[in-house]
């Protein structure tokens, strides 16, 4: 604060007459006597001049020589009890009796009280400011979420028996699913929620069963095993899915890169081949901004996320492409999801939108309104109670085997089995988990053996330009070195532009074809 009280003491002696020489020492005196004001002070110490006809009577040497705070905000403060004020009175000046007394300055003539904060403020910045912000905003209905993002949002989406049965079925799988790991900054860093994969015993276009032997794919730089098919209630919730988003997709706008045949005359058939699924326990798990990978989507796919079990909140925020950085800014749009809603992220939303599952601060547990019943029989996933009414996995012996496979049976499992599987006298116990289960198309141009290797020898992913627009729309997309999630956190660095015709990709709705 020492530049501020140099600054009000040149500003105090700048409005002394000529002629009136008066020491800092004494000009600041007289600021604490005026409380800071500066026109006061000049003012005191003019009366002061003026009734020594010129000679100057000076500050009490005790006023200059005793230690003084110099702090500005220490003679601002008021002072405390028990602090004697009396060395901040300045003694009355001794006139001759035939000097006549200065006359009190009156309301009218005094001059405006400046304020100090006025002084030390600083100066408006002269930076350009940028456009506006705003805050979150709560999309609570399926009209609000179709007017601010390229999404539509569906509530009761399946039947109630089918949606309490598939969750059931998914959280029971859950047990065996893994949380992801990878590379990151020279660390391992693992995902805070568990995820499986799932693809249909066919590409959905046609009966070809070799899709299975075909799907060897590669998460986060990482060979797996080719996944599991879908569950029975899966593949019937898939159905009635596939029904919405044909109807959806045929109301919309469709992209030149998108997967379709212009010359085919009919309406764009979306099919579900695959399905990741993940599991997120409790409100702090959770998952951080990100678009998805486009490796066997391909641009502008449509990807239907089905949310079951407890309610949470799922946020979208736009990427601003760089030629609309001055102008506007990204706002972000949060959507409860309750159970059994369907979430369609349409062709668009990838390359202009990342989203996330938030944490939260506490969540409602989930009460399912129908109780367990035993899952159908499938041979590569499910659990149900057997005839003697033992908790297994399918395929496992008993209940009560040391098998590691044989999932640990549910606090409080079902009295009795009926003759026809479904449970008698359940118990309905609430969860805090939410189970999502995003159905997506792996278009036939962007099978796995068509995917660029890169110098590490690793299948490449695709991401888009979302910083680069033309006339709205994504137009280059490009091949990236993804090893270095697995590989140490080492990658080769390798990227090229993709080029649909060269690489013999489509059909498209822009009229490309292969």
């Amino acid at each position: 604060m020492a530049d501020d009280t140099d600054t009000l003491i040149m500003l105090v002696a700048s409005l002394l007459k000529p002629g009136d020489s008066f020491s800092q020492a004494e000009i600041l005196d007289a600021l604490v006597n005026c409380s800071g004001s500066v026109e006061d002070a000049a003012e005191r110490l003019a009366q002061v001049a003026s009734s020594s006809k010129g000679k100057r009577v000076s500050m009490p040497a005790s006023s200059r020589k005793r230690k003084r705070d110099t702090k500005l905000d220490a003679w601002l403060k008021p002072p405390s009890k028990g602090t004697s004020t009396e060395h901040l009175k300045v003694p009355p000046q001794k006139v001759r009796r035939d000097e006549p007394k200065p006359k009190p300055l009156s309301s009218a003539s005094a001059k405006p009280v400046t304020d100090l904060m006025t002084i030390l403020r600083p100066p408006p910045s002269s930076e350009k400011k940028g456009p506006p912000k705003f805050a979150p905003l709560m999309l609570s209905s399926p009209a609000l979420v179709a007017e601010h993002t390229p999404c539509t949002l569906h509530h009761s989406i399946l039947p109630p028996e089918l949606a309490c049965e598939l969750f059931y079925t998914m959280l029971d799988a859950s047990r065996a699913w893994q949380r992801n790991k990878w590379w990151l900054f020279d660390k391992v860093v693992e995902s805070p929620h568990l995820t499986s994969f799932f693809a249909r015993r066919t590409n959905g276009l046609d009966d070809d069963e070799s899709w299975q032997e075909a799907a060897q794919y590669w998460y986060n730089g990482r060979a797996t095993e080719a996944p599991s098919t879908f569950p029975e209630p899966m593949e019937r919730a898939c159905q009635i899915i596939e029904r919405v988003v044909n109807e959806e997709m045929a109301k919309r706008k469709r992209f030149k890169l998108e997967w379709g045949d212009p010359d085919a005359g009919s309406p764009p058939v979306w099919r579900a081949n695959v399905a990741a699924s993940n599991c997120y326990e409790g409100s702090k798990e959770s998952v951080g901004w990100h678009s998805d990978q486009l490796t066997y989507l391909g641009p502008y796919p449509t990807i239907a996320s089905l949310s079951l079990g407890t309610r949470r909140n799922f946020s979208l925020r736009e990427v601003v492409p760089s030629q609309d950085a001055d102008i506007r800014r990204a706002r972000t749009f949060n959507i409860p999801l309750p159970h059994n809603s369907l979430t369609i992220m349409h062709a668009s939303c990838q390359e202009t939108f990342k989203h996330s599952i938030p944490p939260q601060s506490s969540i409602d547990l989930y009460r399912p309104a129908h109780p367990r019943g035993t899952h159908p029989a499938n041979p590569d996933i499910g659990s149900h109670y057997d005839e003697h009414g033992h908790y297994r996995v399918l395929g496992a012996a008993t209940a009560n085997s040391s098998d590691p496979s044989i999932a640990k049976p549910p606090p409080s499992p079902p009295s009795a089995v009926s003759s026809t599987g479904a449970s008698v006298d359940a118990a309905i116990e609430p969860s805090n988990c939410r189970i999502n289960i995003t159905f997506r198309f792996y278009r036939p141009d962007f099978r796995p053996g068509t995917i660029p290797k890169c110098h590490c020898g690793i299948p490449t992913i695709l991401r888009p330009d979302m910083k680069s627009r033309v006339n709205g729309e994504t137009d280059r997309y490009w091949w990236t070195c993804y090893a270095g999630a697995q590989n140490d956190g080492k990658g080769c660095k390798f990227w090229k532009i993709m080029d649909m015709k060269s690489e013999g990709r489509g059909p498209c709705v822009g009229g490309l074809k292969p």
